[in-house]
C-alpha cells in the first residue's frame, strides 16, 4: 500500500504527510512554550512563587521536547551527526528541566523538614541549571547554527537562536559562580532570555512550522 507523501521545502524528496501534522502540532506546542516560559519567569523573577516556577518549568521542559523533535526531523537534511548531537543536547537538558520542575513540585505540595543547609544545596539532577541552562542552550547554539544553514527557517531566526543560546549558557556560568539570583547582571541575562528573546524565539519558531510547507 502506497505512502501518501507531500514535497518538504528543504529537501528534493519527499515526507510522510504525517510529519505536516506533526510539525503543526510542534509549532503549537512551541506556541505554548513561549507563554509557559513567561509565566515561569514571571512567577520565578517577579511572584517568587516556588509551586508555579517549578509547575511551568515542567510543562515548559515538556512541550519543548516536542518542538525539538520537530527541529530535528527539518535539520537532519542540513547535517545528520550535528542535528543529531544537538538533539540529544537540548533534549536532555529539556528533560532535565521537566524532572527539575517535578522535584522541586513534589516538594512544594508535600513540604518535609529540611535544614537550612539542605535547602540550600543545588539540585542533585539539575545543579544550578546545568540541564535546563546550560545543556539546552549548548544544543540550541548548534541548531541556531544549522537553522542559519536550512532553506526553511528565516536567517534571522537564527541568529536570534544564538542569542538566545549564549544567554541560556550565561545564565548557568552565572547560577555557578554568582549564585545570588539578585545579582545585577544575573538578573539581567534572566529577564533578556526570559521576557524577550527566549519567548520570541518560541513564537517565531512556532509560526514558522505552522506556516510551513511540507
Amino acid at each position: 500500500m502506497a505512502t501518501r507523501t507531500t514535497t518538504d521545502s528543504t529537501t528534493a524528496g519527499a515526507i510522510p504527510v504525517d510529519s505536516a501534522a506533526f510539525g503543526r502540532f510542534a509549532g503549537l506546542c512551541a506556541l505554548l512554550a513561549a507563554f509557559g516560559g513567561l509565566l515561569y519567569a514571571v512567577s520565578f523573577v517577579i511572584l517568587k512563587s516556588a509551586a508555579l516556577s517549578a509547575l511551568f518549568l515542567l510543562l515548559g521542559g515538556l512541550l519543548t521536547t516536542v518542538l525539538l523533535t520537530s527541529l530535528y526531523s527539518h535539520l537532519r537534511a542540513v547535517s545528520a551527526s550535528f542535528s543529531l548531537w544537538a538533539f540529544l543536547l537540548a533534549l536532555v537538558g529539556q528533560l532535565g528541566a521537566v524532572i527539575h520542575g517535578g522535584y522541586d513540585l513534589a516538594n512544594v505540595l508535600n513540604p518535609q523538614p529540611f535544614s537550612a543547609r539542605l535547602a540550600s544545596l543545588p539540585s542533585a539532577i539539575d545543579p544550578r541549571g546545568l540541564l535546563t541552562f546550560g545543556l539546552t542552550g549548548l544544543g540550541l547554539l548548534v541548531i541556531a547554527r544549522l537553522m542559519g544553514l536550512s532553506q526553511f527557517f528565516p536567517r534571522a531566526l537564527s541568529y536570534l537562536g544564538c542569542l538566545l543560546a549564549v544567554l541560556l549558557v550565561a545564565l548557568y556560568l552565572g547560577r555557578l559562580i554568582l549564585l545570588d539570583p539578585a545579582n545585577p547582571l544575573l538578573l539581567g541575562t534572566a529577564l533578556l532570555s526570559g521576557f524577550i528573546v527566549g519567548p520570541l524565539w518560541y513564537i517565531w519558531v512556532g509560526c514558522v512550522l505552522l506556516r510551513g510547507q511540507y
